[in-house]
Formats: C-alpha cells, structure tokens, sequence
C-alpha cells in the first residue's frame, strides 16, 4: 500500500515508560521497606489482612526483613511496569491507513473506509459510512494530539461524537431493537458488572454485526442503530 507523507505517531512517549520503570519500582522498594520495617506494629492489629506474612517478616532479622521487603516491593512494582507497558496504546496514522498497536497486537483502519473519527471519553473512534464502528480503542492519549495528527494527515475529525444525541439508554426488553440484540446486551451488561472487559468487547462486536452501537457509562450501556438498520418513515 502507498502512503503518503511522513507517519505521525501518538503515544505516551518516553516520560511515561521512565514513570512506568522508574517510579513504580521505586514506589514499591519504599511501599516493601515500610512494610519490613513496621511489620511488628501491623501484626497487632486485629483487622490488618495477610497476618501469618506478616509474623514471618516480624520474626526475620532486621536487616534481613528489611532487605526482602524491599526486594519484593522492586518486584511488585516490575510487574506494574510490565503490565502497564503492554496496555499502553500507539496509534499510527499517514494519509490512508491508521495502525493501532496495543499488547503487542496492531490494527489497521483505511483512510477510505472512514467517514468520520473522534475521541468519545478516552476512547478513540473511527466511524464507516453507516455510522457503524470501525473501531473503539480506550487510551489515555491526549484528545488534542489524536487531533493534531489525524488532520495533519486530512482524515475527517470531529469534536464530539455527531450521533451522540441518537443513543438511548439501554433497559431489559425495551423497543426498537433488532431481534437478538435485547439477549446480547444483557449478556453484556452482567460482563460490565464482573468486570469482564474482553467478553464484554467481544459483545459489543456481535452487536454491531446487528447493526447496534454500543457506548458505555459506568456500568450503563447506551445503544443507537447504524443508518442502514433505522426503521423508515
């Protein structure tokens, strides 16, 4: 595929990976070290949790104690690190693709299948000519660089969401749904209250296969219809 013009990239940039390896395993080093050092005092405490590791460490030496409490809480604040490192998200955009890279998966939008993008909360849009989804990425970029970089590169940009005036809040069995929606959309409100993020993404791509559009507050789901799937008259 040809490209056009120099890629723009939007990403958290090397202050947030110096924060990411830097500051949490410090954080942890201090939060480990403070634990060693106060565990005599805690393990007297009726309702503090994890009370059995807690004599444990109160009955290591002091240096000993101190030493692995630090250690752990370097390691903690590793595993933060990497887990934070993997969900950050990268967006790529030139003049006729968009590649978003997150926990080492890429997709890839075409500048022609799009009609519209936006940033709708913390998540990036990208619109077809059905007003149905392309895609609904969450991040914490910056809404003022995707924009920059979006229409750099003359993708069509928009402030706000345009169909945010069609969405209804979703209730069991209320009307105008397509048949099958109303079942999918409990399933996926039971996956928002458990916290089920992947099911409940997958969800939301079966119910745009029904031609239903799906945003979320909180644990409440709103719903709209793509153009082709809107009752005439």
């Amino acid at each position: 595929m040809t490209t056009y013009g120099t890629p723009t990239v939007v990403s958290g940039g090397t202050g947030e990976l110096l924060v990411l390896w830097g500051g949490f395993p410090v954080l942890g080093a201090a939060a480990g070290g403070l634990l060693a050092a106060g565990a005599g005092w805690v393990v007297n405490l009726a309702w503090a949790p994890a009370q059995g590791l807690l004599r444990l460490v109160d009955g290591l030496p002091d240096g000993y104690a101190l030493g692995g409490g630090v250690g752990l809480g370097v390691l903690a604040g590793l595993v933060i690190a990497a887990i934070g490192t993997a969900e950050r998200v990268t967006v790529t955009v030139d003049g006729t693709r968009v590649r978003l890279r997150q926990d080492g998966k890429e997709q890839e939008f075409s500048r022609s299948r799009t009609r519209m993008v936006f940033v709708d909360g913390k998540d990036l849009v990208l619109l077809d000519g059905d007003a149905a989804e392309l895609v609904r990425q969450q991040s914490d970029l910056p809404a003022a660089r995707l924009a920059e970089a979006f229409r750099e590169h003359g993708w069509p940009w928009a402030d706000a969401d345009p169909h945010r005036d069609e969405y209804r809040r979703w209730v069991p069995d209320l009307p105008g749904l397509p048949v099958g929606a109303d079942a999918l959309l409990h399933a996926r409100q039971k996956a928002l209250e458990r916290d089920r993020r992947d099911e409940a993404r997958e969800l939301r791509a079966e119910l745009g296969r029904y031609g239903v559009v799906v945003r979320d507050e909180g644990e409440r789901q709103y719903w709209r219809l793509t153009r082709s799937d809107r009752p005439l008259g």
